[in-house]
């Protein structure tokens, strides 16, 4: 059995996943850890301990740990892998049918556009702006007093959703705050951001030519009411998608890292000599 893992490190977590990847690629074990503040290589090492036990494995018997996002500073990785390859590769395993990826994490949302493989043909960011990303809506939320997994549910209670139209945070916020003080539902004015970060997102997938299946990826994957205004935008503009998430949608990178670890790993075995565990390879 050869087994790989695969650490993500965002802004507010990190993901990490086990896996078998002789015969197929197989998920064995999953971990995830909040960073809220704490040291670096502890939040790290949780993730990735949690993964281990569910997997029923030791640090030892992993042949190959890759790494990807902000963890070029993991000092127990064997290589590390561009974000946008590895969450191209991990949506592709999470959909084989997915021919582009909608990562919305804490900091940005973006489009990856890929072919069957996994490969990355193009890809669109957000602007530096946090309106359209995690960490926006964990603020709002945290100000209306809603945790993160009850937005989705609440936003989707809405009967006149009151959309935020600038496209800055700090304004937006303040329009929220605005609203809670003209006595707007709590769902309306979750609907509202919801639909306003939809719109900005969709912008993204036209500017792409994204065609067929787009999967989402990242923390907010699972939030259901953006996902339905995600939806409801799409439809409105005429775009020719299909958009799907998965449960696992927040390990995508950290899969596609053990993936292509395993990749890696058997091409540096055909090369006697050439293989370390210090090696960093970067794709």
């Amino acid at each position: 059995m050869t087994l790989t893992a695969g650490i993500d490190v965002g802004s507010n977590a990190v993901k990490s996943v086990i896996l078998e990847a002789a015969g197929g690629h197989r998920i064995l074990g999953k971990g995830q850890a909040r960073i809220r503040g704490r040291e670096f290589d502890e939040v790290v090492a949780d993730a990735y301990d949690q993964a281990l036990g569910k997997a029923g494995v030791a640090r030892d018997d992993v042949e190959y740990v890759a790494t990807t996002g902000e963890a070029e500073n993991v000092d127990f990785r064997t290589g590390h892998f561009y974000s946008m390859t590895t969450h191209a590769r991990g949506g592709l395993h999470l959909d084989p049918e997915a021919r582009a990826v909608l990562d919305i994490g804490a900091l940005h949302g973006r489009v990856i556009r890929m072919d069957e493989r996994g490969k990355v043909l193009d890809y669109r960011m957000t602007s530096q702006c946090a309106s359209g990303s995690g960490q926006f809506l964990e603020n709002i939320g945290r100000y209306l007093g809603v945790a993160l997994d009850e937005l989705g549910s609440l936003s989707q209670r809405a009967d006149n959703p009151e959309v935020v139209s600038s496209i800055c945070a700090v304004l937006a916020e303040t329009d929220v705050i605005n609203m809670v003080s003209r006595g707007i539902t709590t769902p309306n004015i979750l609907k509202g951001i919801h639909l306003s970060m939809a719109g900005r997102l969709v912008k993204l997938i036209k500017s792409s030519k994204c065609s067929g299946v787009v999967v989402l990826t990242g923390g907010l994957a699972a939030d259901t009411g953006l996902f339905a205004a995600l939806a409801e935008v799409a439809e409105e503009r005429g775009l020719e998608i299909e958009l799907r998430n998965h449960p696992d949608s927040v390990y995508a990178g950290a899969m596609g890292a053990a993936i292509w670890g395993a990749f890696r790993k058997r091409k540096l075995e055909q090369l006697p000599g050439l293989f370390r565990t210090t090696d960093v390879v970067k794709a």
